[in-house]
Parts: structure tokens; C-alpha cells; sequence
């Protein structure tokens, strides 16, 4: 429900808001909840209704695409580990722990050094870090099922590796890296807040939540709301994803279905 909310208010905000997030009205500026302006206005006179519809929108992007870069190449890598072994899989967890080593905010400071800050920088930041979680969940994974009974069993057919990781393996873990993938796009959001509110990710005009917290930090004695709203709407995504993540472990796990 709370996922269905934030997506709701991304898709709203393609067709209406109350006010152009974009538009400036310093007269404005600060003003409280009203008919007019429902949870008030911020420092340069933006509708705060208007900024977190919109805001939502760019957080569901960067999401989305983020995680996506981590999924396709992590569960290649990952799938390639598993059904090679030896050297191959030596070198793909090493690498793995070798990116791992970079956190979101790290690699984001040092894209924004050659390329400068923006919504790209995040996204590439926050996918890089995705890449090497799926590589283990995905090589864990795999693992367990290459030694199988129905795969032993291909094998003896004559299937090459190949073909058993497309036809027997992805479709038996696909379940786990659903789950995973909607833990990684909880903390996603939180590391695109993180980067806006840095500096690093999405530039202005375009509004987002963690540019709200940076925007709002210098007046939370002055108007402190202007830090709530986004804060929950931050929370209210990150608890939405987790709370979608643990129905749908206990959905796809045949082993707690077995509980019930």
C-alpha cells in the first residue's frame, strides 16, 4: 500500500501538481499550511505539496535504473561464478570485494570530481554499489542449486552450462533476487537522499527529497516542517519497499509456504 502511495504520487505529479514545482515566489516564502498552499511554502515561495509529488518522481528514477544496473550485471556475474568455478570465480568475487570496498557516497565524490554532480552521477554511483550484492546473493544462490539432483541430472543429458543456467538455475533463485531487488531500491532511495542532500546528486530546479533536507536545514528552528515532510516521505518509501520485500520472501520462499 505505502508503495503503491509513492509510486501514485510519482505518476500524479506527470499530469498535475497544485503548483509549477518550478515556479518562485519569494512574496510567498514560508507560508503556512493553507487552502491555498496545503502544507505550506518553503524558502523561495515552491509549494511543498507540489516539490514531494515531483520529488518522488526523481527518487523512483533513480531507483529504478540504479538497481537495474546492479541486477544486469550482477546476476551475470554472479551466474557466471557459479556455473564456472575455478579462476572464474576467483576473479568475479575479488572484484566484487574490491568494488564493495566503494561506498555510494565515495564513488559519487569521486564521479562528481571528473564529471560534476548531477542525477546521472547518482545513479551510476548508487548502481556500481548494487553490482556487487547481486553478484553474492546471485553466486550463494546458484551455487545451491548446481548441486541438485535435477541438475546433476541435465548434466548427465548433456547440457552444457549454459543452458542448465538459463533453463534450470535463473528460474529457481529468480524469487530470491525479486526480494533482493526490492530491499536494494529501499536503500537506493535512501543513498539518492543522501547524495542530493550532499550536493552531489539531483541539481536544482529539479526538486527532491534530499535537496529538500539540504534546503531546510538552515531554518529547522524557524519552520522545522520544512525537514518532516520530506524526512517522512523518505521513511514512508524505505518502509513501503522493506514491508513489499518481507511479503514477497514469504509469497515466493516454498519453505515458509510449507510453514503456513
Amino acid at each position: 500500500m505505502l508503495c503503491l502511495l509513492v509510486l501514485g504520487a510519482a505518476l500524479l505529479s506527470l499530469l498535475w501538481t497544485p503548483w509549477p514545482a518550478y515556479d518562485l515566489d519569494i512574496a510567498a516564502k514560508l507560508q503556512p499550511p493553507s487552502l491555498a498552499h496545503w502544507l505550506g511554502t518553503d524558502v523561495l515561495g515552491r509549494d511543498i505539496v507540489s516539490l514531494l509529488l515531483v520529488g518522488a518522481r526523481a527518487t523512483i528514477l533513480v531507483g529504478i535504473i540504479a538497481v537495474g544496473i546492479g541486477l544486469g550485471f550482477g546476476v551475470c556475474l554472479g551466474l557466471t561464478a557459479a556455473a564456472q568455478r575455478g579462476w572464474t570465480d576467483e576473479l568475479v568475487m575479488r572484484l566484487s570485494d574490491f568494488t564493495f570496498a566503494f561506498p555510494a557516497v565515495l564513488s559519487a565524490i569521486m564521479l562528481a570530481a571528473v564529471v560534476g554532480p548531477g542525477m546521472v552521477t547518482s545513479i551510476i554511483a548508487i548502481g556500481i554499489f548494487q553490482i556487487p550484492v547481486f553478484v553474492r546473493v546471485t553466486r550463494g544462490s546458484a551455487g545451491a542449486i548446481w548441486v541438485r539432483e535435477f541438475v546433476l541430472a541435465a548434466r548427465t543429458s548433456g547440457k552444457g552450462r549454459f543452458r542448465i543456467t538459463i533453463e534450470h538455475v535463473l528460474p529457481n533463485i529468480m524469487s530470491v533476487l525479486i526480494v533482493q531487488a526490492t530491499i536494494q531500491f529501499a536503500l537506493a532511495i535512501l543513498a539518492e537522499a543522501a547524495l542530493s542532500y550532499l550536493g552531489l546528486g539531483t541539481q536544482p530546479p529539479q526538486p527532491s527529497w534530499g535537496r529538500m533536507l539540504n534546503d531546510a536545514q538552515s531554518l529547522l528552528f524557524q519552520s522545522p516542517m520544512l525537514a518532516v515532510y520530506p524526512g517522512m516521505a523518505i521513511a514512508v518509501a524505505v518502509l513501503g519497499l522493506n514491508l513489499l520485500g518481507d511479503g514477497l520472501r514469504d509469497l515466493l520462499d516454498p519453505r515458509l509456504a510449507r510453514e503456513r
